[in-house]
């Protein structure tokens, strides 16, 4: 899919009722071999939610809930390209793991004292390890900004 040159990504911190966190290793791109969260671009016909919770199913089978946003990151590449990704606090609906094996090396809950120990973890996972979020903004869809404007779903987070 063309992308033109603003981008926009999702991604998922999902912990387990046992505090692991589900990780990713890609087998490409600048985080090739790294562990790293669930993450990919949204398609054009889903709102940002839908996206985090396909590509969290996707990449690693799990089935989750979004509590809310919890960071968003935002760069440009070559001064081409506004690359930009909106981060998620997710629950797992279950802990079954299966690696999408075309873009995935492996998929895993683990423990926060594994990934720090880990020199493949992830410079964002280190963050979140670090600084331990506790907050979100929470999302409503019993909103509606009125017919004028053609939404087929419509969320708001604050």
């Amino acid at each position: 899919m063309k992308r033109g040159n603003v981008w926009l990504g999702v991604a998922a911190l999902v912990v387990d009722e046992e505090g692991r966190i589900l990780v990713v290793k890609k087998q490409y791109g600048g985080l090739k071999g790294k562990w790293s969260l669930p993450a990919g671009f949204v398609d054009p016909t889903e709102t940002i939610d839908e996206a985090v919770k396909r590509e969290v199913l996707e990449e690693t089978g799990i089935e989750c809930e979004v509590d809310g946003v919890i960071g968003i990151r935002s760069g440009v590449i070559k001064d081409e390209i506004s690359d930009n990704m909106i981060i998620f606090n997710c629950k797992p609906l279950h802990t079954n793991v299966t690696v999408e094996e075309k873009e995935l090396m492996d998929a895993s809950f683990l423990t926060v004292e594994a990934l720090k120990n880990d020199p493949a973890t992830s410079l964002l996972i280190h963050h979140f390890i670090d600084n331990r979020i506790n907050y979100s903004l929470h999302m409503d869809e019993t909103k509606d900004p009125g017919k004028q404007f053609g939404y087929t779903s419509y969320r708001l987070f604050f």
